[in-house]
């Protein structure tokens, strides 16, 4: 019953509202006989009060309708609305007096004075009383959720707006430490200090706080969590919150809030586009521009004023997405989409030499560890052979600068894909000891939140469509980082690099994969099902580690990194195979590849990656030949749909 009160539509709210205004007409018709009935005046027939109460009614509604006071809400109903009222309690008056010309109602003179006194203190009254009806439903029934904001900002704002369309959800109003909004309203609601936040809950009986200062510290965020949670608030971040209300803006507008609440660290600042001069008016590169660090490393480059910037992209799909929004936002930088592969070496160097490049970011690759690991011939002759040839033609045509874009999976790699990307980071390395115009350098990177195929947009998918989500270890830990942070890395390895480097970003402790799945759960408004928790919504299904993968991953090789400009960016220099060592294993892949050996394929990199921990390969019969690879049935990745993209 409550919950269909609070969530009746404003048009069935108005009716309700308009029917209680005309029905207040012959109450007060009848209160006024009885009043006066009991002074001893001689009262009239039941029969002249139904024609005289209905006449008035006939006249009320559509003075009701002129005076529009129905689509007034209860809480706005002040003193202009009760001066409206009082106007037609008189006009009502007056013409009960008119009517008592035609059929003798009204015993005494007086008898329209007090039905007009009755009318208004009756519209009056049911006003109120309704008002506080409600106000207890609202702040003590379960039927309605509670909300407080916390941030009194524009996001803060906007969220308040948003919670108003809604009957079922309250705002009660802003928590906001700065003491120039204490004791203000805004948007309707007031601003309280975080310190009576113990004084709001026992009088407010608050169900939810949400966060939307997007510049609180992870430690505030932290810190102030846990003093709502402790008092039995549950707390959100904006986007989750606002994807509950399904409003698309607001969440576009905020997502990146819910990623420093993810991982839980303070994510890393941006040098601004002019300390990037490495790109300033030159003719930029990047490969596997459709994919989620491609198209955000295109975004940044774009924001540093680059000459001319080429998307060299796979997927003809993902190469118009790009090249329509980059268009849009190009600013009078030539914007040139290339379709294409890395492996097609005549393709590649006619890029470099027709647009005079300057700078590679190659970040075509792929990534996705389960594909790779059943697609072997593909993921190495991408991404390791791929690799290579890009970057011998970037020295070949005189390119300034090269950056690839890695993988932590290719440190002491367990993968097909980590160890293609780590022979792929060998021939980078060789070539830049062996180049003397090219500077080379390599970024490498923890889980980007966010990119195809990652655990986040899987575990979110999942939560969706109501669970559960699957993890394949409780141990699993890994780094995350942002997309924005992703690319701003490998902006800033490329300007600062002098040749050779492997940049890591400090991205803090790994974060537990069930801990991150736990608070994507709690994030979204739901409770974890579990032994202790039988009845909730969400349960978490541990499937088991999957071939290749680790508990753990690491950044480094050799652990003597140095600073550099970027306080959060540290210089890794690491040992490599020689020049001969590097040609033997690329010619060693190039043979296993051309002649569909992925058997070779494995022992090559096993051979060659002595750090590895991939399985020993088993010798194959000798009148054994090569099965295509694509005949192997790729292993499921948990519940999400995976495909394979040319995106780092």
């Amino acid at each position: 019953m409550v919950r269909t009160i609070v969530t009746l539509s404003r048009r069935k709210k108005n009716f309700v509202l308009l029917m209680v205004e005309v029905l207040c007409v012959p109450l007060a018709v009848v209160i006024s006989e009885l009043i006066l009935s009991a002074e001893g005046a001689s009262a009239v027939s039941l029969g002249q009060l139904i024609v005289h109460s209905a006449v008035l009614c006939l006249l009320a509604w559509p003075l009701a309708l002129a005076s529009g006071l129905y689509r007034t809400r209860l809480k706005e109903y002040g003193r202009s609305a009760m001066v409206t009222s009082g106007v037609q309690a008189v006009v009502l008056a007056l013409a009960s007096a008119s009517l008592s010309h035609f059929h003798a109602v009204a015993p005494t003179a007086g008898f329209n004075v007090v039905l007009g006194l009755t009318l208004f203190a009756l519209w009056v009254g049911s006003r109120l009383l309704m008002y506080e009806v409600l106000e207890q439903i609202y702040t003590r029934s379960s039927a309605v959720t509670r909300v407080l904001v916390y941030g009194a900002g524009r996001p803060g704002m906007a969220l308040v707006a948003a919670l108003k369309r809604r009957s079922d959800i309250v705002p009660v109003g802003f928590l906001d430490d700065n003491i120039v909004l204490r004791g203000m309203s805004l948007v309707g609601i007031p601003v309280y200090p975080l310190v009576d936040i113990e004084k709001l809950q026992a009088e407010q009986k608050i169900d939810r706080a949400i966060l939307s200062m997007s510049e609180m510290s992870a430690e505030k965020e932290i810190a102030v969590t846990r003093r709502l949670a402790r008092l039995g608030i549950e707390v959100q971040a904006l986007p989750a919150f606002a994807q509950l209300l399904g409003d698309g803006d607001l969440i576009a507008r905020l997502e990146r809030k819910s990623a420093r609440a993810l991982i839980q660290r303070e994510t890393v600042g941006r040098f601004c586009a002019d300390e990037l001069n490495a790109y300033r008016d030159e003719s930029v590169i990047v490969t596997g521009a459709g994919g989620s660090i491609g198209i955000e490393l295109c975004r940044q480059v774009l924001a540093c004023r680059p000459r001319r910037l080429i998307l060299f992209e796979l997927s003809e799909l993902a190469l118009y997405a790009a090249e329509n929004e980059l268009s849009q936002r190009a600013d009078g930088v030539e914007i040139i989409a290339v379709l294409g592969s890395v492996n097609d070496a005549r393709l590649v160097e006619a890029t470099l030499r027709r647009h005079q490049v300057s700078v590679v970011l190659h970040a075509a690759a792929y990534k996705h560890v389960p594909i790779v690991e059943n697609n072997i011939r593909a993921g190495v002759v991408n991404n390791t052979l791929g690799t290579a040839e890009v970057g011998r033609l970037a020295r070949a045509c005189g390119v300034a600068r090269f950056v690839l874009v890695s993988t932590d999976k290719a440190v002491r790699p367990a993968n097909i894909m980590g160890a293609s990307k780590r022979m792929a980071e060998q021939a980078v390395q060789d070539l830049a000891h062996r180049s003397d115009g090219t500077v080379y350098s390599i970024v490498r990177f923890g889980n980007v939140l966010g990119s195809s195929g990652s655990v986040v947009p899987r575990f979110m998918e999942q939560i969706q469509r109501g669970g559960p989500i699957t993890l394949t270890d409780p141990d699993v830990r890994r780094y995350f980082m942002t997309i924005e942070e992703a690319a701003h890395l490998v902006l800033v390895a490329g300007s600062i690099a002098r040749g050779g480097e492997v940049f890591v970003l400090d991205m803090g402790e790994q974060v537990r994969i069930e801990d991150l799945a736990r608070r994507m759960i709690e994030n979204a408004g739901y409770t974890l099902r579990d032994a202790s928790n039988p009845k909730g919504d969400i349960e978490i299904v541990v499937t088991g580690l999957r071939p290749g993968e680790k508990l753990s991953e690491e950044l480094m090789i050799a652990e003597d990194a140095e600073a550099t400009a970027h306080p959060k960016i540290m210089r890794v220099h690491e040992a490599h195979l020689s020049q001969l060592e590097l040609a033997s294993a690329l010619r060693a892949l190039r043979e296993a590849a051309d002649a569909g050996d992925d058997a070779a394929i494995v022992a090559a990199l096993h051979r060659w990656i002595p750090e590895s921990r991939l399985p020993a390969p088993e010798p194959a019969p000798a009148d054994a030949r090569p099965s295509p690879r694509a005949e192997v049935a790729p292993v499921p990745i948990g519940t999400a749909k995976t495909r394979p993209t040319l995106a780092t």
